[in-house]
């Protein structure tokens, strides 16, 4: 069955990094495009990056843009989000979920993503 499970999450003091891995299984990773999201308590899970099949397209959310980096290696059936210089703000639960083969102008709405894995927690703090 298909499956995405997230790692790499942790407490970091604010300006540190962190890599978050999705490993896919159940499907073959480069038929689609894979998006990362987050979400904190009571608030919308809110669209962080994507990534195209083959990854040559990145898209990021404004506030994220020039500190976050998408990658994928299909072969490894993997995706990766590298997270530097990270602020508290970006305190959350981060999810992969896998979206469709194309990439749609609303490329980080979620009605685009079937499915997605448990998370991991990022918790930037001093």
């Amino acid at each position: 069955q298909v499956q995405l499970v997230e790692s790499g999450g942790g407490l970091v003091q604010p300006g540190e990094s962190l890599i978050l891995s999705c490993a896919a299984s159940g499907f073959t990773l480069s038929y689609y495009t894979i998006g990362w999201f987050r979400q904190v308590p009571g608030k919308e899970r809110e669209g962080v990056a994507m990534i195209s099949t083959e990854g040559r397209e990145t898209y990021y959310a404004e506030s994220v843009k020039g500190r976050f980096t998408v990658s994928r290696d299909n072969a490894k059936a993997t995706v990766y989000l590298r997270m530097d210089r990270l602020k508290p703000e970006d305190t959350a639960n981060y999810f992969c979920g896998r979206g469709p083969w194309m990439i749609p102008s609303d490329y980080l709405a979620e009605r685009w993503y079937d499915y997605w894995g448990q998370g991991t927690q990022v918790t930037v703090s001093s």
